[in-house]
């Protein structure tokens, strides 16, 4: 049966990046006055020429979000479950191989953290784990879904791939939406970030959209690790997979996250780096390319650069973030993930919202399709 794989293996790492590099300002300049861009024009609008056009490329992306999605900006809420992870990674404080206090969350300390985390506003929750089998499995998921059940209309996750009948059951349970990134489309180097663990496994987890698009998902959200490899050629590769998946599961909606490394206890940061510029580049790139896209930003990024991307194209932002296990009642001392940037409260992104003429929604877009 066809998958992604397929398509993928059509495609060189080298022969795109050299063929985004080669984008003309034409090229550019013709990807803006396209209705309906295709992933040629993609290139050229992550390409180092359209850096030029930045100004126009922030107007159109503004007017296109604003287009299809009104002044609205979703709000949502990690709550992170279990720090155990089977996996080591080069770039997550979670790694198998880092010596770290570990926690997964009882029963009771799920529920407490549900209250702490209604109080602050949220009805839209995505629940995060490492990555363990043992620890935080299928039936610690589905226990973990009915206990936030009653508390959130909205429930997503981040964990590990599962499988297309494990997915159709927690959707039975009220699963809406399941986020799951690649981290880099560059085969090679991925066994260098992944050496060991069931993540090392490059085709498994790049299959894992299609099943979740074989088991009717609401949401799917894509994303790679930005800076973990080149950035323009891994956000083709992103764009490339979307495509796909909306012509193969058109029934499903989809998002983009934005994930920039960010420093983490006891990991190392790849040279790599991407720019405050490159990614206003990028972001405006994937809404021109597609404006029923929802854009997704973390407080992995600055107070200011999360002010000004509202303009940009986002659509959705997580507010009060805590990456730790337990962190929003009374965890002070389990790993978190990784070092959050901003640190505003939920009530202080909001009026920061309101102040530049947009309605933050707390639930999820469907209730307001």
């Amino acid at each position: 049966m066809m998958s992604f794989k397929t398509v993928f293996e059509k495609f060189s790492w080298e022969a795109t990046k050299a063929g985004i590099l080669s984008k003309t300002a034409a090229d550019v300049e013709q990807a803006l006055q396209k209705e309906q861009p295709d992933l040629e024009d993609f290139k050229a609008l992550v390409s180092p020429q359209a850096s030029f056009f930045l100004e126009a490329m922030a107007k159109r992306s503004h007017y296109l979000t604003r287009k299809r999605f009104g002044n609205i900006q979703q709000l949502y809420v990690p709550l992170y479950l279990s720090n155990e992870c089977q996996n080591i990674c080069t770039y997550c404080g979670f790694s198998f191989s880092n010596d770290i206090k570990r926690k997964t969350l009882s029963d009771e300390e799920i529920l407490t953290e549900a209250r702490a985390i209604k109080t602050l506003g949220f009805d839209h929750v995505l629940l995060v784990t490492g990555e363990s089998g043992r620890h935080v499995g299928l039936g610690y998921l589905k226990n973990a879904m009915v206990l936030l059940r009653p508390f959130f209309s909205r429930i997503s996750i981040e964990v590990q791939p599962l499988e297309q009948q494990e997915y159709a059951e927690l959707q039975a349970l009220g699963l809406n939406a399941v986020l799951v990134y690649q981290e880099t489309y560059h085969k090679e180097k991925y066994s260098l970030h992944h050496p060991k663990g069931k993540k090392s496994n490059f085709f498994y987890r790049l299959d894992t959209p299609d099943r979740l698009g074989k088991a009717f998902l609401h949401k799917i959200g894509l994303g790679v690790l930005l800076g973990l490899e080149d950035w323009r050629t891994d956000s083709f590769f992103t764009a490339l997979h979307l495509d796909y998946l909306q012509k193969t599961y058109w029934q499903t909606s989809y998002s983009i996250s934005f994930p920039r490394l960010r420093p983490a206890q006891g990991v190392y940061l790849p040279q790599g780096s991407v720019t405050d510029k490159d990614l206003v580049q990028l972001i405006c790139a994937y809404r021109i390319f597609n404006p029923e896209l929802e854009l997704s930003l973390s407080t992995r990024e600055s107070e200011k650069f999360r002010n000004h991307s509202l303009r940009l194209g986002i659509t959705s932002m997580s507010a009060g973030s805590k990456t730790n296990p337990g962190g929003y009642a009374a965890e002070s001392d389990s790993l978190e993930q990784f070092e959050i940037s901003d640190n505003r409260s939920p009530a202080q992104v909001a009026e920061m919202m309101r102040e530049n003429g947009y309605e933050p929604v707390w639930k999820d877009w469907e209730l307001f399709k």
